[in-house]
């Protein structure tokens, strides 16, 4: 169903969204909160607004905090640690939280293109059509789940809450805390800021685990991959791009270790150094959560390989058996003029071809790939490295360096 008109009522969930059909898939649209994003104006079939989305979340997630931390005199002075010195807070819902809503024009753009190529690449055979077009509904239907956004908003007010304890400085601040009675600015960061936050993070997660269900669907297929494929991937090498559609979510989850590292550095006298292997096991973990998927592909490309060596093998015997009876084995007399004749050529090309099949890969992504989604997620690290070189040193030794 394709709603024309923002007038028009929005879909209930579980029906049809904007721009669904049969042979498409969105993990954006559909499920209560983008319904209540259109019942409220903050949406606009199919993605549009995005501004009065983040502007709304942070109006309700960080602006009533500011509000009551002035009300309350706790927002530059008066506690050990006041609102605006607390660096995660701001990081949290001023940088995570719109680059989350943002992710979602990126993966609804990058997803959809993904899952359109099986189709256009031709990787679909007729007869498995419709278990591949069945997979993209069930992913569809699980996507639209009234009850999974209600577990996962019943998790972000209740189980989150233990984890982000372990993210509280050890001294008492602006919200209370650590023997300190909580402050009202306290509640609502407990009660409405932070759960506001863990869902949004926690339904992100929900959509990653969509993904990989159907990429297990598609994987199970009989795939009509083809070894001489260019991209050295049977033809699956735009899989490789899928995990840069996930990167702002990865993003903001290292921006806010990020903000936690810099506040425990700039209030409590902590050393750089002390979280590296933070910093290591979250950037690991957000690389694996954007590849892991694409390794249920593994099977298929190496199969397809297999087939492709043997196949190539054989034409390769043919030809250079045939070449070899034509230029080597004849007579002077009985053979053809070298000079002009394109078999050589062909004999080049034959090379390249099986070459091509020898090194295909076993996975539909390159180390390169892998390479730059770590190097864009480390960026919100490296201002950390201030902490341990005064930037005046970081832009005299090059001047020095270079005079």
């Amino acid at each position: 169903m394709h709603i024309q008109n923002i007038e028009e009522l929005p879909p209930m969930p579980g029906d049809a969204s904007p721009n669904d059909d049969a042979r498409s898939l969105s993990l954006v649209f559909g499920g209560p909160l983008y319904q209540l994003f259109l019942r409220s104006r903050l949406a606009r079939p199919p993605l549009e607004l995005l501004h009065r989305r983040i502007i709304a979340l942070v109006l309700i997630t960080w602006l009533p905090l500011a509000v009551l931390a002035l009300i309350e005199g706790n927002a530059m002075g008066g506690v050990d640690v006041p609102f605006f010195k607390h660096l995660a807070v701001h990081v949290r819902f001023l940088i995570s939280l719109p680059l989350l809503i943002m992710a979602e024009i990126i993966v609804h753009q990058r997803v959809m293109s993904v899952v359109a190529q099986f189709s256009s690449r031709h990787l679909i055979a007729p007869e498995v059509q419709s278990r591949f077009d069945a997979a993209i509904a069930s992913a569809v239907k699980l996507r639209n789940s009234v009850v999974a956004e209600l577990v996962l908003l019943i998790l972000a007010s209740t189980v989150g809450s233990s984890i982000w304890k372990q993210l509280a400085l050890g001294r008492g601040s602006w919200y209370g805390g650590h023997g300190a009675p909580n402050t009202l600015a306290g509640y609502w960061y407990v009660f409405v800021s932070l759960p506001v936050l863990r869902f949004i993070l926690l339904r992100w997660g929900f959509r990653l685990l969509i993904w990989y269900r159907f990429l297990w669907s598609v994987s199970r297929l009989p795939l009509r991959l083809n070894a001489l494929h260019p991209d050295h991937a049977g033809g699956l090498g735009f899989l490789g791009r899928s995990p840069f559609a996930f990167m702002p979510v990865f993003l903001a989850q290292t921006c806010i270790l990020s903000g936690v590292i810099a506040d425990h550095i700039w209030q409590d006298g902590a050393k750089l150094p002390q979280f590296k292997l933070d910093i290591v096991a979250v950037l690991l973990l957000q690389v694996l959560l954007g590849y892991f998927p694409l390794l249920f592909f593994t099977f298929q490309l190496a199969r397809s390989r297999r087939i492709g060596l043997r196949e190539y093998g054989v034409v390769a015997m043919n030809y250079v058996t045939a070449f070899r009876q034509k230029w080597i084995t004849l007579t002077t007399e009985e053979k053809e003029p070298l000079l002009g004749t394109s078999d050589i050529q062909s004999l080049a090309d034959l090379t390249n071809s099986f070459e091509v099949v020898q090194e295909m890969n076993l996975l539909p992504f390159s180390n390169k790939s892998v390479v730059r989604l770590a190097i864009i997620l480390v960026l919100p690290i490296l201002p950390l490295f201030l902490t341990m070189i005064p930037l005046s040193e970081i832009i005299d030794r090059p001047l020095k360096m270079a005079l």
